[in-house]
């Protein structure tokens, strides 16, 4: 038995100190193919300053071998020394046998510091190399598919899975494919390679694909099926339950919706878009108290979000609950940019406060951005009818005519009041 084999039995024993010494030994007799592949089964297990340490002892007897160089790069890179990497990188030339490799580790040393551009440069470079090198196929598809660029991950999926290869470095390359279909919108296509995903590789991520692509393509029942099969399985995938109650909900089936969310809160109880869709589901139920309930919640999560401050504004509303409307909505006013939504609530508050001149100021603001809008301009003529200032009435009954002239009841308003007009 040689010292490295020998070393690795160690390792698997647990025994370090006597592994640390076999290692020595293997570095002082061992042939240099088998400290090569000391090395390499070093590096694959995590022992990366060991493997280091042989490959520096090889490259000193062989200072003309580049793949040593580019090993060494990599075990840098792992370890988060780039300066490091580059520096062994740059001693190989683009006529060395090493150089593929090399592209493919530098691309990854500059995917590291975020540097996009320079990376799918080098693995540009790579494919015009080898383009048939299934490493450089997978290794672009990963980049475009982390990158999310989908679109182009594609082609260089598709290429594996033309020269045969279903999996590459521990990945399914169908569940690849299916998932930049999917966010590519080619959702049938997508389907198409999802459900070729073997089960060994039906990893909860992909369950969920398959759920959200069978709901895309209106197959509603089996997407509810998948969804439900993923929970039974892995409960705490937490993303899986807003959507099964999309599901349900498209089936109008709101009771179930409700209770998915409801276990969906068991699991994300600090999701304020989740306690917004239940409120939006409990509407449907007509359940003002829990609806009240989870909009409140979701507004304590997420102060900040305001697409839930104007859901929960619009409850208030809905359910006459004006003063609590304008605590919500009245600190918003003093922010650099109001959202004109918020004047209009505020302005239906006030007004059912009877504080008219609170809601005219508010009115007005809204106006800026509304002064188009039918509907808009149909509850301020009311808004000024009921303030008693019939002349802005008069002017804004006549705006709103010209944009609805077949409204019959406001026509026959206006003629009442024209004459002195």
């Amino acid at each position: 038995m040689t010292y490295s084999e020998k070393m690795l039995e160690q390792i698997q024993a647990g025994q370090m100190p006597a592994a640390q010494q076999s290692f020595t030994e293997a570095l002082a007799k061992d042939s240099d193919d088998m400290v090569f592949s000391l090395a390499e089964e070093l590096y694959g297990m995590g022992f990366l300053h060991q493997a280091r340490q042989a490959y520096l002892h090889l490259l000193a007897k062989y200072p003309n071998e580049d793949e040593l160089r580019v090993n060494l790069a990599e075990i840098a890179v792992s370890e988060g020394h780039n300066d490091e990497a580059l520096a062994y990188l740059a001693q190989v030339q683009s006529d060395s046998d090493a150089y593929l490799q090399s592209l493919l580790v530098a691309a990854d040393l500059y995917q590291t510091e975020n540097e996009y551009e320079v990376t799918e440069e080098k693995l540009k470079e790579a494919y015009r190399i080898a383009s048939d090198e299934p490493a450089v196929q997978f290794t672009l598809g990963e980049f475009y598919f982390m990158t999310s660029r989908f679109d182009e991950a594609i082609q260089y999926y598709f290429e594996l899975i033309r020269n045969g290869y279903t999996e590459f470095a521990k990945v399914n390359i169908a569940g690849r494919l299916g998932i930049c279909y999917a966010q590519s919108g080619q959702f049938k296509q997508a389907l198409g390679y999802l459900n070729q995903v073997s089960p060994e590789y039906r990893t909860s991520d992909i369950r969920f694909q398959t759920g959200l692509t069978e709901l895309e393509l209106g197959k509603t029942t089996d997407a509810i099926k998948t969804f439900n099969d993923l929970i039974k399985d892995d409960s705490q995938y937490a993303s899986v339950y807003p959507e099964l109650a999309k599901a349900y909900v498209k089936e109008n089936k709101y009771q179930q919706a409700l209770k998915t969310l409801q276990e969906g809160l068991a699991v994300d109880q600090y999701n304020a878009r989740l306690y917004a869709q239940a409120a939006d589901v409990t509407s449907h139920l007509g359940n003002n108290k829990l609806m009240d309930e989870y909009l409140k919640k979701a507004h304590e999560l997420d102060p900040d979000n305001l697409t839930i401050t104007l859901e929960y504004s619009n409850f208030l509303l809905h359910t006459h609950n004006d003063e609590a409307n304008v605590k919500l909505l009245e600190p918003l006013i003093e922010e650099d940019e109001v959202d004109p939504q918020i004047y209009w609530n505020l302005a239906r508050s006030y007004q059912r406060l009877e504080k008219f001149d609170l809601a005219s100021k508010y009115y007005r603001e809204a106006a800026v951005t509304y002064s188009e809008n039918p509907t808009f301009l149909k509850e301020l003529v009311n808004f000024y009818r009921e303030a008693g200032d019939t002349e802005q009435m008069v002017e804004e009954l006549k705006h709103y005519l010209k944009l609805v002239p077949t409204d019959d009841e406001m026509q026959e308003l206006l003629e009442q009041y024209e004459e002195d007009y």
